[in-house]
């Protein structure tokens, strides 16, 4: 192959990915257009599945619920939502008022304060309230790995049997609350 031959092909390879992005690009924005693309829907390979084995957390002191491991999410008696969360998480703060009322209609929500600080994460919950039945602290961020949680906030609901049915990223707003998740509650109760 001549330079002169290997120039060309070069020219056309930058040209190529050029179209191929753009060609990409406009199918996410017929997609968003059509409502066939969801820019927050990375699926989790836990849907389905038994949740992961984990120990307890350690607690939170100064919260007044206890920690928790999966083994209290294996045969609880009722669905139960795990949410990830965090102080300093602003979508965090704008669901805390969805949490608050399921809680207050008898939904077990059992919190993982995710990458904060023991302070921070009380601090919080004393000006907001603690919609927590169960609470422990993810400083590390390790059960965050096991579980796929790589924005916050996100809330899984756990059935009966402790298998994982349903994923939010993101804050429950109300529509979300009305459209997806009370439904859910009502078939898996």
């Amino acid at each position: 192959m001549t330079s002169a031959v290997r120039r060309r092909i070069l020219l056309y390879v930058p040209l190529g990915l050029a179209a191929a992005t753009g060609g990409g690009f406009y199918a996410m924005l017929q997609g968003l257009r059509t409502g066939d693309y969801d820019p927050r829907g990375v699926p989790s390979a836990l849907i389905g599945r038994p949740v992961p084995e984990f120990a307890a957390l350690p607690p939170l002191e100064g919260a007044g619920v206890p920690p928790f491991s999966s083994a209290n999410l294996r045969t609880p008696d009722r669905p139960v939502l795990v949410n990830f969360w965090a102080s300093w998480c602003v979508p965090c703060l704008v669901e805390h008022p969805q949490l608050t009322r399921l809680a207050r209609e008898g939904v077990p929500i059992f919190g993982v304060s995710h990458k904060d600080t023991p302070s921070d994460a009380l601090a919080f919950l004393r000006r907001n309230g603690n919609p927590f039945a169960r609470l422990g602290r993810d400083e590390a961020g390790r059960l965050g790995i096991e579980w796929g949680v790589y924005g916050l906030p996100e809330t899984f609901l756990v059935d009966r049997g402790g298998t994982i049915r349903w994923r939010q990223v993101g804050a429950i707003t109300e529509e979300v609350l009305r459209r997806d998740l009370l439904p859910l509650l009502r078939r898996h109760a």
